[in-house]
């Protein structure tokens, strides 16, 4: 094996990543060493791009990003006891220290020492990864090919925001959809819901989110060219949509101020509001008229169940419960990663798969898939 590999870092605090060689990761005891097939990305990743406040704030480069992917183990160290060489695997995104209050009593998910993959530490967009093996998930390779595989973490998020409630016979309205307003958008309707209906300032987010199975969308800016709300546009519509009443669930998925106050308004005396969309800035709620008088049930969720909310996913994605190929909007390989980041921030794409090079690559799973054999052929064996 060589001893560097292709990789994508942010090299300098400036906007703007760039594509190099690095030395190949080093493999601890407990860790393993994953050749990456696919892998996608993330919002994050494009606020690291811009090298927005946030990114100047968390982020310490040079440090390789990405956090969703698909691929297989080639070595493993002397300790790991789950993961052998061979195995086509995804990964939990977030590194939880295992000893605090929240990792103890099943809530890993809001761990305060979280360190997360491609943020805090070297990422996924690179030939090879090496991952503790506590956040490794197995995949199934004649059920989940590479570029779907790859969308289990951002998927289950929204798997997690929206089966927070029971659905089934009830009508949801979900503002933004982005690639979580989407996914929420599918689970909603693979869920029972009576009606779903969803929200966003961009058409082809809209679109996107009908052949996932709204029944009916709506762009408050075609009301409002200013950009504005239409007067409580999106609040009327979701009314009117819902025959006159407010829904009963509303997910909130843009963050933005506007969406967020529209969520309030528009859901039913009783009714439940999950917030998960992050907004940029402090936002001012009315709690009396909007939250207390209405007796709303109010959640406020990030992340997703490690690994509750995995299993869920699995079983949806293996199922066919929800297709995610509709949301792939291209395949590219890593040194195109520039056009992709210009993509997404211009809300001309929705999920972007990266593949390491154009030996890329068969799209099917078993096309990446190594077995032990094969793998101890090239002399990679188990790290001591």
């Amino acid at each position: 094996m060589a001893e560097t590999m292709k990789a994508i870092r942010k090299a300098a605090r400036e906007p703007g990543l760039v594509v190099e060689n690095v030395a190949l990761p080093r493999v601890g005891p407990n860790d393993v060493l994953v050749r990456v097939a696919a892998a996608s990305i993330c919002g994050t990743d494009v606020h690291i791009w811009k090298w927005d406040e946030w990114s100047q704030q968390r982020i310490r480069p040079p440090i390789i990003l990405g956090h969703e992917f698909a691929g297989t183990v080639v070595e493993i160290g002397g300790q790991v006891q789950h993961v052998r060489v061979g195995d086509y695997v995804s990964a939990e995104s977030h590194i939880t220290c295992g000893m605090c209050f929240q990792c103890r009593t099943g809530q890993a998910h809001m761990c305060p020492k979280t360190k997360v993959i491609g943020v805090d530490c070297d990422g996924v967009y690179a030939e090879y990864v090496a991952l503790p093996e506590n956040v490794i998930w197995h995949n199934d390779a004649r059920k989940i090919p590479p570029e779907i595989a790859t969308l289990q973490e951002p998927f289950g998020n929204a798997v997690y925001a929206t089966l927070a409630h029971d659905l089934a016979g009830q009508t949801v309205g979900v503002i933004g959809c982005g690639p979580i307003g989407c996914f929420a958008v599918g689970i909603a309707k693979a869920s029972g819901a009576a009606s779903v209906f969803a929200t966003d300032i961009v058409d082809f987010r809209l679109e996107l989110a009908k052949t996932m199975g709204a029944d009916a969308i709506y762009n408050p800016r075609n009301s409002d060219p200013s950009g504005g709300d239409g007067r409580n546009g999106t609040t009327n519509w979701l009314i009117e949509a819902n025959e006159g009443y407010g829904v009963d669930v509303v997910l909130e998925m843009s963050g933005s101020a506007q969406g967020i106050t529209s969520a309030f308004r528009a859901v039913r005396n009783g009714g439940r509001v999950t917030l998960f969309g992050i907004p940029s800035s402090p936002v001012e709620i009315d709690v009396a008229e909007n939250m207390i008088f209405k007796n709303l049930t109010v959640l406020a969720l990030n992340g997703r169940k490690i690994f509750e909310s995995w299993f869920k996913t699995r079983w949806m994605l293996e199922g066919g419960v929800v297709d995610l190929r509709p949301l792939i909007t291209r395949e590219l390989q890593f040194d195109d990663i520039e056009k992709a980041m210009g993509l997404l921030a211009a809300g001309e794409a929705c999920k972007i798969v990266l593949r390491p090079s154009e030996v890329a690559h068969d799209t099917s799973a078993a096309a990446s898939h190594v077995s032990p054999e094969d793998a101890n052929v090239t002399g990679i064996v188990r790290h001591p």
